[in-house]
């Protein structure tokens, strides 16, 4: 989940080439780099260890700001680059200025082959006049599904759809509905980080959020969005006063005075991707749930963090 590490760069490092890296790999992503530790971060923290990795994320607004691209080093070796833009620009200029933001960026880089990743079709209107050796588009979740989803997210991800020379889904079911879209289109599902979690088998006591929950537990943590059906867990702890729900994750793009509060939900808020496998959480815990919608634009195994839980069992309308 969260991961706080990181630092500064000096604007230097991004001019420098590695003989040993002939290759720069820019990654165009709608996620914070520092939010949640997932699949852009697995994939791309490994790519580090043979590649020039950049990671740019979506802007931040700030009043009374010149643009700027600011950037720092992850301790992983990937360089992760914020446009800061003026409060209240508009759209477009705000396109104008990433553009111009991230051409500066290019300028410095030294000669070679670039490699553009994206996370989101969004980044295509200020990098499509990029001519990079490869085009990846990783299309891990159905963006235009999500709540607040930008209305030009369908028509961006079809053009990038056209340049992308090679496609991954972030699940089976999604493959299946776009696999007719492109003819280089590839199912990589998420899985488990089973290094970083073999620890968690390791018996140790119980958080202090933890200690007082009395058991069975069942347990879940993600990000807690609209995907969450927050309705079909309070009816299983209706049903079930007996079992105790404890809910690890941040919430975004919901109300959290939206989310249902019962005597045995417990919500205990976002953790670190470290504290989940060294801490008590999971290991104390009985059984671990998948509680995600399942309907037209919904799918559990599209969901990039719930494959990294403990065995689970799926709650189910029927």
């Amino acid at each position: 989940m969260r991961r706080l590490n990181g630092g500064t760069v000096d604007h230097a490092i991004l001019r420098q080439g590695s003989i040993d890296k002939p290759v720069t790999l820019i990654c165009l992503s709608h996620l914070r780099w520092n939010f949640v530790w997932q699949r852009p971060q697995h994939l791309l923290s490994r790519a580090a260890a043979d590649y020039d990795t950049f990671f740019i994320e979506e802007p931040m607004f700030e009043s009374g700001v010149k643009p700027e691209m600011r950037w720092r080093r992850e301790p992983c070796g990937v360089n992760v680059g914020t446009p800061v833009l003026p409060e209240g620009c508009t759209p477009s200029s705000a396109t104008v200025l990433q553009r111009r933001l991230f051409d500066e960026f290019l300028g410095r880089r030294p000669p070679g082959k670039i490699a553009l990743w994206y996370y989101t079709p969004m980044a295509l209107p200020f990098s499509m006049h990029v001519r990079a050796d490869i085009c990846i588009y990783d299309n891990m979740d159905e963006l235009s599904a999500f709540r607040g989803a930008s209305p030009r997210l369908i028509e961006l991800e079809r053009r990038l759809f056209q340049r992308a020379d090679v496609v991954f889904t972030g699940g089976q079911s999604l493959f299946e509905a776009k696999r007719d879209r492109h003819r280089n289109i590839h199912a990589f599902p998420s899985s488990i980080d089973a290094v970083h979690f073999r620890a968690a088998r390791l018996k140790r006591a119980d958080p202090d959020d933890q200690a007082s929950i009395a058991r069975p537990r069942l347990g879940f943590f993600g990000v807690i969005d609209e995907r969450l059906d927050t309705d079909l867990l309070a009816r299983a702890a209706e049903i079930k006063p007996e079992w105790q729900f404890v809910v690890i994750g941040p919430v975004v793009k919901i109300d959290p005075a939206t989310l249902p509060h019962r005597p045995n939900i417990h919500w205990l808020g976002g953790k670190s991707y470290d504290q989940l496998r060294v801490s008590g959480w999971m290991e104390s815990g009985h059984h671990a749930l998948c509680p995600e919608r399942i309907d037209a634009v919904h799918q559990p195994d599209q969901n990039a963090g719930v494959f990294g839980r403990r065995p689970a069992c799926c709650l189910d309308r029927y």
